[in-house]
């Protein structure tokens, strides 16, 4: 597989080239991070770059932005002025949290020209890269995804319940406290703990210092106790850092699937998933 990761330096010379590129700001912030994501975007992003909101392009569930339908989707992106053809580059205010969600999603409806830029805007703007403000309104354009792909990329609370019961890979990217139960939630009405049978790889231990994606043989080392001829599903809190965990595992050649629900399904004090706290 081909890097999903494109450096500051590289993205600059593309669009320094003339090369059509459309950026993405997909940032997301966790409830308790107090932020409002497109309120920064408007005070400083790349040039050119628009807002992805995952809270939006989304199907309406009691879930937190549930994975959008092909319609919704294809209406979203169009509004945006991307076409089917069109390179994207995604990335995020921090590092590497939300925007590989945006790249995952992308990905769902076969537009495989998607790279999440490695480091976020910090850097981009380490790199010397310009930021402006404000915001602009796109020529919309029609888009018509290539497939519809979610069977393949999506897992739900009972595909996650077989692969427990099968002894397959699942994989929490969930902070070490969160998973243990040693730390409460962000979200109200959750429990605290993991899914028997899950693995815990704390997506912040997969990004080094400077907001970078770590070296493969890192991510390898991540993943040393997981069969890689096993079907693979990713997890979190609401199925955002899952797909960053599906990110690192592309990165080293494996393909997996991100449990949209997440603990905000499996972990709710009305779910009748199974919960336990510790390290096993």
């Amino acid at each position: 597989m081909a890097s999903a990761l494109i450096s500051a330096a590289d993205l600059a010379q593309r669009i320094k080239s003339g090369e059509s590129v459309k950026l993405l700001d997909g940032t997301f912030y966790l409830p308790n991070e107090g932020k409002d994501a497109k309120a920064l975007f408007e005070q400083a992003h790349i040039a050119g770059a628009q807002f992805f909101d995952i809270d939006a392009v989304c199907t309406p569930s009691d879930l937190p932005h549930t994975a959008p339908t092909p319609e919704i989707f294809a209406t979203a992106v169009g509004a945006l002025g991307i076409g089917a053809q069109d390179l994207v580059v995604v990335y995020d205010q921090k590092n590497l949290f939300s925007a590989p969600r945006v790249w995952w999603t992308f990905r769902m409806f076969g537009h495989d020209s998607v790279l999440v830029l490695n480091g976020g805007l910090p850097a981009w703007i380490a790199a010397g890269g310009d930021v402006v403000s404000g915001s602009a309104s796109p020529q919309s354009v029609t888009y018509t995804p290539r497939g519809d792909f979610r069977s393949t990329f999506l897992a739900d609370k009972d595909d996650v319940q077989s692969a427990l019961d099968a002894g397959q890979p699942v994989t929490d990217a969930r902070p070490a406290g969160r998973f243990t139960g040693a730390d409460k939630e962000p979200r109200a009405g959750m429990r605290s703990g993991h899914m028997p049978g899950a693995t815990s790889v704390p997506l912040s231990t997969l990004v080094a210092h400077n907001g970078e994606m770590v070296a493969k043989s890192e991510i390898q080392t991540a993943f040393k106790d997981i069969d890689p001829e096993s079907p693979i599903i990713t997890t979190c809190g609401s199925g955002v850092t899952a797909a960053g965990l599906s990110l690192s595992l592309h990165e080293i050649g494996l393909n997996s699937r991100v449990y949209d629900g997440s603990w905000s399904e499996w972990g709710r004090e009305t779910s009748d998933g199974a919960v336990i706290t510790g390290d096993s």
